[in-house]
């Protein structure tokens, strides 16, 4: 969020580009160059650059729904194709953000991968789609709480009853084991959890950055201003009471008001 929100502040930003623009731009132009009349041979190899210049930002996206029943290598390979769909089936004289084209894809052919082959014993799809939810949920309690949720506060972030979160919770099992101690290859003795590398932060930024900015843009001047105070500047809810004339418990609901809307509108997404 508080790369998003910094692009609404005062100074000017016209000379600073940042990194997810930087690849996106790069992204776009060399597929500019991809269009028609571009013989074949040279849109492929400029596809091959695009995809390249993505994967890191294709594994970022696929590391988000690791340790969920599926290889995080299977993971990655998917994200790899949603890249490639992307590179593909973008029409740059629509657009100028390949991202903005390209990580909802990724995302929703990660999401296609676990719906239709992530099942040992398939549940109903109800099922199946909360259990997404539901893991999504707990980690932002877990966030606000500074602990697990208990069932029955989950239950009650998401509208459901307890016999039916439960029901959620069972279908975990009906996913494949991926198991650390598996080889990473066939041919290599080396296990998969002595290959997990640290995250690199840039590169997970990227899906936040592209979700949230036109969710930030929609915003009313004043929330986002509120939101820029609070999560840029640091201000405390004293501060930035004063600095739009309003109490300290109104700058608390109006905080609480904000962020709850982007958390609805992006568990929609």
């Amino acid at each position: 969020m508080q790369l998003a929100v910094s692009q609404d502040r005062d100074a000017p930003t016209s000379s600073r580009t940042s990194f997810p623009e930087s690849i996106s731009l790069s992204s776009h132009d060399l597929l500019m160059q991809a269009a028609d009349p571009c013989p074949e041979p040279e849109r492929e190899r400029l596809h091959t650059q695009v995809i390249l210049l993505n994967r890191r930002v294709a594994a970022g996206i696929a590391s988000r729904y690791h340790q969920r029943g599926v290889d995080s290598e299977d993971l990655r390979q998917v994200a790899e194709m949603g890249l490639v769909k992307a590179v593909r089936r973008y029409q740059p004289d629509r657009g100028s953000g390949f991202l903005a084209y390209a990580v909802p894809t990724i995302r929703g052919e990660i999401r296609r991968y676990f719906r239709d082959n992530g099942w040992m014993v398939r549940p109903p799809r109800r099922i199946q789609e909360l259990r997404s939810e539901v893991i999504t949920t707990e980690n932002d309690l877990v966030q606000e709480l500074r602990r697990f949720p208990t069932v029955v506060e989950t239950a009650v972030e998401m509208g459901l009853s307890t016999p039916e979160l439960d029901e959620v919770h069972g279908a975990r099992g009906c996913f494949r084991p991926a198991s650390l101690d598996a080889p990473a290859r066939e041919d290599a003795s080396l296990p998969v959890g002595e290959l997990i590398g640290e995250s690199d932060d840039a590169y997970e930024q990227v899906e936040n950055y592209e979700s949230l900015t036109p969710l930030l843009a929609a915003l009313e001047p004043r929330d986002r201003l509120i939101l820029g105070l609070r999560f840029v500047d640091g201000c405390t809810q004293k501060e930035i009471g004063d600095r739009i004339g309003v109490s300290q418990m109104q700058v608390s609901r109006l905080l609480n008001q904000v962020l709850g809307r982007l958390r609805e509108q992006l568990c929609a997404d």
